[in-house]
């Protein structure tokens, strides 16, 4: 069963751009975690800056002028939004990834075009509203069900070793996230019965960053939302719960990745 879409990656949520959050098809929740379609329309001249801190995925993107790979990154991104425009959007898991890239690890804070013209066209006309007698979501979801079929179509000929890993890396991305109490890779490691060096390479090969960054990415998430949803959180309790050393390395991990402190943070997301 595919999961609930989740927010936990966007900084700054807000009223500037809608995005429509959709859960993957069964058959394909094993390759994409969710799909998302961003759209907006401001007035002439007003732009809107948007914070992520993404998960530790690539992303395949639709937009107006092609389609692309997006990579993991390592610090939260900015991206301006002006004008009217639109995305459609597919989080990879790591079983996914491969459909597209053989070095995840290459696209790490980067992303590459990719050769869809089909896709590019079809989903072009659905966002345009070409499609006649569509009301609005019924537009998005046939855009996402067509960068699905996309991915449908790659995972046809995926090496039946290929798709064994990519179950264990799933595995491995669902640990880090559920905060069960893994604080290391020797955790993750023993978790999953293998050894270190195979988790590692297991990482490096489905989701292009190491073990220990997957780890610290989910606890600036969960430590973000914290703060977003109770600026006055304790911070000592907080880096104590999230396995920070301290309140101290909450705050230099905090300021390092989001450019802000926890409670700046927190503080301008409530005002």
């Amino acid at each position: 069963m595919s999961e609930p879409p989740t927010t936990r990656g966007h900084l700054t949520p807000g009223p500037h751009a809608t995005v429509t959050r959709l859960p993957a098809p069964d058959d394909v929740a094993h390759l994409v975690r969710q799909l998302w379609i961003p759209e907006w329309n401001l007035p002439a001249g007003e732009r809107v800056e948007q914070r992520v801190l993404g998960y530790p995925a690539s992303n395949v993107v639709v937009e107006p002028d092609g389609v692309a790979l997006h990579g993991p990154t390592t610090r939260a991104s900015t991206r301006v939004l002006a004008g009217q425009g639109w995305a459609v959007g597919a989080l990879l898991r790591p079983a996914g990834v491969l459909l597209f890239t053989e070095r995840p690890a290459g696209l790490l804070d980067g992303s590459v075009p990719l050769e869809a013209p089909g896709l590019h066209r079809a989903v072009a006309e659905s966002m345009a509203g070409a499609v006649p007698g569509r009301d609005a979501a019924a537009r998005r979801e046939r855009a996402a069900a067509l960068l699905v079929d996309h991915v449908r179509a790659r995972a046809a000929g995926l090496p039946s070793e290929t798709a064994r890993d990519g179950v264990l890396a799933n595995r491995l991305v669902e640990l880090v996230e559920s905060g069960t109490g893994a604080r290391s890779p020797d955790d993750l490691a023993r978790e999953l019965h293998v050894s270190v060096r195979s988790l590692q390479r297991l990482a490096a090969r489905f989701v292009g960053m190491p073990p220990q960054l997957l780890l610290r990415r989910r606890r600036l998430q969960e430590a973000a939302e914290r703060m977003r949803a109770d600026p006055g959180t304790d911070l000592g309790m907080l880096a104590a719960e999230l396995g920070f050393a301290d309140q101290a390395h909450l705050t230099r991990e905090f300021r390092s990745v989001l450019g802000a402190t926890p409670r700046g943070y927190g503080r301008s997301r409530a005002g």
